[in-house]
């Protein structure tokens, strides 16, 4: 190849590169320049537009945000007065109802007891999540009321159906015709014993009366236990279900035996000094669910002698006893 063929190709490529191929490069680095700067500066000005206004967008989402708020509180008022309506319900159980069959409130235990934070980790996120935990807790806490309140109208229910054959049995009468009752009831409660000389607790009320008087059984329900002990002397204990149970102790003489059915008004034996006793008296205890209880507020004072003397006749005629 001669030089004037190489020095014509070198020329029409400078030619060629100068003609196109730099303006090209040159348009295609501004275009790209442009672009660039062009996308930094929408950004930034969309950035700063949305920090100092809202935009449409923007502004729904707030809307929403807004509304999902509204709609936890409402939530959250109603689940309070849902549990401030719960918690008048079981006061009513527990003054009223429980009270009308003398039963204790009803409780679990760990009913009350939150559970862990764990549990609502997941509830919600951001500005929002302690409302939603706090929506979440209550309604848990209203679960739990609700099942501890069903059961005990469940409880109670039961009671209900069974409060004919509860009146039957819960001591209600003088374990004594009042017209036999020598003196002063002896008191319930802390008194001076008059044998060891020192403040003791009395578990019952003691009635004076004569040798052989007829001791009557102030419920219906079954003999549990007649064994001699040394400070009560010959004595019966009756299970009346329920939780009640009485005890007749300084007996004579016991006229039943263990098992048997007896009924309200039935003579079951006689006023003795047996045990440590300084004379001829009964020792009479009402027992509610393990714990003595003051026997006077379980005596119908309103009774008259001819309703006590026709209960305990009634009674006379008719003795159940259960198989072993």
């Amino acid at each position: 190849m001669d030089l004037r063929q190489s020095s014509s190709y070198y020329t029409l490529y400078h030619y060629f590169r100068e003609r196109f191929v730099l303006p090209l490069r040159q348009g295609l680095y501004r275009f790209v320049r442009t672009v660039l700067l062009v996308f930094i500066v929408a950004s930034v000005g969309n950035f700063l537009f949305s920090y100092y206004f809202v935009t449409p967008k923007m502004h729904r989402l707030e809307e929403q945000n807004k509304a999902w708020v509204r709609s936890y509180q409402t939530l959250a008022r109603r689940v309070d007065a849902s549990i401030e309506r719960l918690t008048e319900l079981r006061e009513r159980d527990h003054a009223v109802y429980r009270a009308i069959f003398s039963t204790d409130t009803l409780d679990i235990p760990g009913i009350y007891t939150p559970y862990p934070a764990e549990k609502y980790a997941s509830v919600g996120y951001g500005r929002y999540a302690p409302l939603m935990t706090q929506v979440w807790e209550k309604m848990d806490a209203l679960g739990r009321e609700l099942y501890l309140q069903s059961l005990s109208y469940d409880e109670i229910e039961k009671l209900a159906v069974d409060k004919d054959l509860m009146a039957e049995v819960v001591p209600a009468i003088m374990p004594l015709d009042k017209n036999k009752i020598r003196g002063d009831i002896g008191a319930f409660g802390m008194r001076m014993h008059p044998i060891l000389k020192r403040y003791i607790g009395h578990e019952g009320i003691d009635m004076g009366a004569e040798r052989g008087t007829p001791v009557y059984a102030t419920g219906t329900g079954l003999v549990y236990d007649q064994k001699p002990q040394s400070g009560y002397g010959i004595q019966i204990v009756i299970d009346h279900g329920f939780g009640y149970q009485t005890r007749y102790a300084h007996l004579n003489k016991s006229l039943v035996k263990p098992g048997q059915l007896v009924k309200r008004g039935e003579k079951i034996g006689e006023v003795g000094s047996t045990g440590r006793s300084t004379g001829p008296h009964l020792h009479y205890e009402v027992i509610y669910r393990g714990r003595p209880v003051n026997p006077i507020n379980y005596i119908s004072r309103d009774m008259s002698e001819e309703e006590f003397r026709a209960i305990t006749e009634s009674a006379k005629a008719t003795t159940y006893e259960l198989d072993e």
